[in-house]
């Protein structure tokens, strides 16, 4: 009986270090908290990345009501990712893009410190981590135009 009541422990010591490993904080820095609205934060694999949000792996919306905002993550299925940070000032879903149509008028954030450029939003391949590479964490800061 002894041995099975080991056993079961074992297992479950395991299972919660396996659930641990898998959890990063993000901290997204920077948030202009005059302009209000919301904060998401976007896992992506190379589906989809930046701009089609329904193809995000995971995704995590907070008030954006201070200038830094942490976002925990469980990324235990996941090994290769890319990282949006989209401040969603009017909370409509979409980066909202200015006069010309084709640059963003909301802030913006991506992992590996990528940015929107004259050739387009960042590509999968620039902006992509391991997770290994997360387990301290992540800061990203908001970029606003």
């Amino acid at each position: 009986m002894k041995k099975y009541i080991l056993i079961i422990l074992v297992g479950l010591m395991l299972s919660i270090n396996s659930a641990l490993a898998g959890k990063i904080m993000i901290n997204v820095k920077d948030v202009d908290i005059s302009r209000g609205g919301n904060i998401s934060v976007m896992i992506f694999s190379e589906n989809g990345f930046p701009k089609a949000h329904e193809q995000a792996l995971l995704v995590q919306t907070k008030s954006a009501n201070r200038k830094s905002i942490a976002f925990t993550f469980n990324l235990a299925a996941i090994d290769e990712l890319a990282i949006k940070v989209h401040h969603d000032e009017n909370m409509d879903g979409k980066v909202t893009k200015n006069w010309t149509g084709i640059y963003p008028k909301e802030g913006l954030g991506f992992s590996n410190k990528q940015k929107v450029g004259l050739t387009g939003p960042p590509v999968y391949k620039k902006s992509k981590l391991l997770k290994e590479q997360l387990k301290d964490g992540l800061a990203i800061s908001v970029i606003y135009p």
